[in-house]
């Protein structure tokens, strides 16, 4: 991260110490801040945790609508896809046409895409929605992070603020199964998308009376061509990393692969030659701001495989329902919960890059006990697991305060664009990544010659060897052996995919410590 340049490039001998000069220039706070602060993170715990409920409701969807394979991985899919191919040009927008404007629009959209549910009678209709919900999130999601590093002037405060920030994202994650399995239990498949409603309709109301409109104030020329690049570039890349991992090197994958590197290639171009870019690729040249995001992408890499395979392993595996599993999964959340409001405060006494790193090892070491534990692995092995990992999760709150520093407030912009996009690019590559090496594992214990000698070969044994569900739904009322062999096999592929998630962690905090500055001070970083 570049140190705060001094006024009118007086010497830096003349500051009475560091950081005194740059916190006398910092503007008056704003006085609705906190409010503020609650509508948007009201706004992120419902994001987050809609991008959960779909895991819980896919189930009975599928059961109602009978999608074919392909309908199936769009449902999945697109919402991701989506996003990520809209955050670049949304955070711009929003630096443009104002913050406010771009968040309430988002609520509108994203209210609106959940209320269509009721006349999503097929596959597509669905996956239509899916579309609408992720086009309203990807204008909501870098808003929130670039609207608290505007209404939150003083950098201690701001950290303080995105601990808060990053909570409700670690809940939402963690309610959303749980809302999901309650409403399931109770309601249609629906209601998982029409609990939305009411609440983005209160936020709408809340927003427009409570947050400040806030932009950059000389934005430079809108890059229409830029724009383009960055969508393409982006549903591409994710497209590649999606079906790269799922399908192996197949032409639609390489070839999404060489449409992503040709466009972002070009997108990053443009973006280094023009005055006032869509998004500032300036900012990683900031050792501070390049260390959060690093944070932010590998926490997303782990934690996306391994608690997807944790959700199939208590269902299938354990038995629990969708309720209980999302019960079972609450210790991650109360561990981010305790932490996260804490971590800035504890960085302040003993380092920003103590706290990123030690964030990083608390994690990974999380994932490997799922390998480490005792065997056979079982529930409280798990939940010691997920508290470890909850609490480790709370370095993201600091990796939030050290990105947002990193980046003047009129490219904050540019700043949430770069962490939304780590954390989705993340996500993706830990399904794709970290999936991939459980899939091997799941069929190297689950061998074609086994499932031959029970009579499955042709379809049906690559069926059961793709996932655990097949393999329960091929084995039937009478494959009781295969059935254990394959629950047996799951459960390793989730134990290997731990020690997996464990090593990346390592490697991520060493080079996190490696750079970040050792004199990182959250109370005065400013860029």
């Amino acid at each position: 991260m570049t140190a705060a340049k001094p006024v009118e490039n007086a010497p830096l001998a003349a500051e009475p110490r560091p950081g005194a000069e740059a916190r006398a220039r910092v503007p008056a706070p704003h006085p609705r801040r906190w409010a503020g602060l609650a509508v948007l993170s009201a706004s992120l715990l419902l994001v987050v945790m809609d991008m959960t409920v779909l895991n819980v409701a896919l189930p009975e969807i599928s059961a109602d609508l009978r999608p074919d394979s392909i309908s199936l991985l769009w449902m999945v899919d697109v919402y991701s896809l989506v996003v990520s191919g809209l955050l670049v040009t949304w955070a711009a927008v929003g630096d443009r046409w104002g913050r406010k404007r771009t968040l309430l629009a988002g609520f509108a959209l994203f209210g609106l895409g959940s209320l269509a549910v009721l006349w999503a009678n097929s596959p597509g209709a669905v996956i239509a929605v899916r579309a609408l919900l992720g086009v309203g999130g990807a204008m909501i999601m870098p808003s929130t992070l670039s609207m608290i590093r505007n209404l939150f002037t003083d950098p201690r405060e701001r950290a303080t603020a995105l601990g808060i920030w990053a909570t409700m994202a670690a809940l939402g994650g963690a309610l959303g199964p749980i809302l999901g399995g309650g409403l399931l239990e109770a309601f249609s498949w629906h209601s998982a998308f029409l609990v939305n409603v009411p609440v983005m309709a209160v936020a709408l109301v809340a927003g427009w009376l409570l947050l400040p409109e806030s932009r950059n104030p000389n934005p430079g020329p809108w890059d229409a061509l830029g724009a383009v690049l960055s969508v393409v570039g982006m549903v591409a890349l994710v497209y590649a990393i999606k079906h790269l991992g799922k399908d192996g090197l197949t032409g639609e994958g390489l070839g999404a692969a060489a449409i992503a590197a040709v466009a972002l290639g070009g997108f990053v171009r443009r973006c280094l030659r023009r005055e006032h870019p869509l998004l500032d690729v300036r900012l990683l040249r900031g050792r501070a701001f390049s260390a959060g995001i690093v944070t932010a992408l590998t926490v997303s890499v782990a934690a996306a495989a391994t608690m997807l395979l944790l959700a199939q392993w208590m269902q299938v595996v354990q038995g629990y329902s969708p309720l209980e599993s999302g019960i079972r999964l609450l210790p991650e959340a109360v561990g981010a919960a305790v932490f996260s409001p804490l971590a800035p405060a504890i960085a302040n006494r003993i380092g920003a890059r103590a706290v990123l790193s030690g964030g990083l090892l608390l994690i990974g070491a999380g994932f490997a006990a799922l390998f480490l534990g005792p065997r056979p692995l079982g529930y409280p092995t798990v939940a010691v697991s997920l508290l470890v990992v909850g609490i480790g999760l709370g370095a993201l709150a600091v990796a939030s305060a050290v990105i947002m520093a990193g980046a003047p407030a009129e490219r904050s912009g540019s700043a949430a664009a770069f962490e939304e996009t780590s954390y989705e690019l993340g996500g993706a590559l830990g399904v794709a990544v970290l999936g991939s090496v459980a899939a091997v594992v799941f069929r190297n214990g689950l061998p074609a010659s086994d499932l031959a000698s029970a009579g499955i070969t042709g379809r049906a044994a690559d069926q059961a060897r793709e996932s655990i569900a097949g393999a329960v739904e091929v084995a039937g009322p009478g494959g009781a052996h295969v059935v254990e062999q394959a629950k047996a096999a799951f459960t390793t592929s989730l134990e290997w995919t731990g020690i997996a998630g464990g090593a990346l962690m390592l490697a991520a905090a060493v080079a996190v410590w490696l750079l970040t500055p050792r004199d990182l001070d959250l109370s005065e970083v400013e860029h």
